[in-house]
């Protein structure tokens, strides 16, 4: 027990999805900071690019945000992009993030967050030194369709993950998501029977927790 409780938290960085931002990242997310609280802590950044034509009054101070476009302004999860707009910069903003919040034990991505967290990963397992994590958390994740990106999927990705899927999601097929683990090394899958949302009820915080603890400083990693 002594060995419990001096464990620090895991620090996990937040990779919204697309028309979110931090702050609405983390408004929805609330459930799961309660179920990991203690275990780990879920800090979120804001994506470079705001979405334009989102122009509602409550916007003004907080627009929604994307990682990068399959075209002018907009972005489509199945579009098999010619010119996608705006990932470099955002790899570029997760590296910032990693040196200046960190140091990071791994990454949490929902949407359009799990499919740009599942890029960084590619880079890490490739030796990128600007992403010291060791593990990812892909929600509701996708493999870009743009030929552009294909390069992050031609190997096997060798790094942790646990992916979460939603069997009733109507944005991110649940398909799309199984599509993406299948393109890492001994990937965890985690379904649940809902949809577009990060879940944390009692089945999921489980497997959250069994996962996470493999991450643990002292537990022979």
């Amino acid at each position: 027990a002594g060995a419990m409780s001096e464990r620090r938290p895991l620090r996990l960085l937040g990779l919204h999805g697309y028309r979110q931002s931090a702050r609405r990242f983390r408004q929805r997310t609330g459930a799961l900071r309660k179920a990991l609280r203690g275990r780990a802590e879920l800090v979120a950044v804001s994506a470079p690019h705001a979405v334009p034509g989102c122009g509602e009054d409550d916007d003004r101070d907080d627009p929604p945000r994307g990682w990068w476009f399959s075209g002018p302004g907009t972005f489509e999860a199945g579009e098999a992009a010619a010119a996608p707009a705006g990932l470099e910069e955002s790899l570029s903003a997760v590296a910032a993030a990693l040196a200046e919040h960190g140091p990071f034990d791994g990454l949490l991505g929902f949407s359009q967050g799990a499919a740009l967290a599942a890029m960084v990963c590619a880079l890490r397992a490739r030796g990128d030194p600007r992403f010291p994590v060791a593990f990812a958390i892909l929600v509701a994740g996708f493999a870009s369709r743009a030929p552009a990106h294909g390069h992050f999927y031609r190997e096997p990705i060798a790094l942790p993950t646990l992916h979460v899927v939603g069997d009733a999601d109507a944005v991110i097929a649940a398909p799309l998501s199984r599509e993406l683990a299948r393109h890492f090394v001994e990937p965890v899958v985690l379904s649940h029977p809902g949809g577009h949302f990060v879940p944390a009820a009692v089945p999921q915080k489980k497997v959250y927790l069994d996962f996470l603890d493999r991450f643990q400083p002292g537990q022979g990693q």
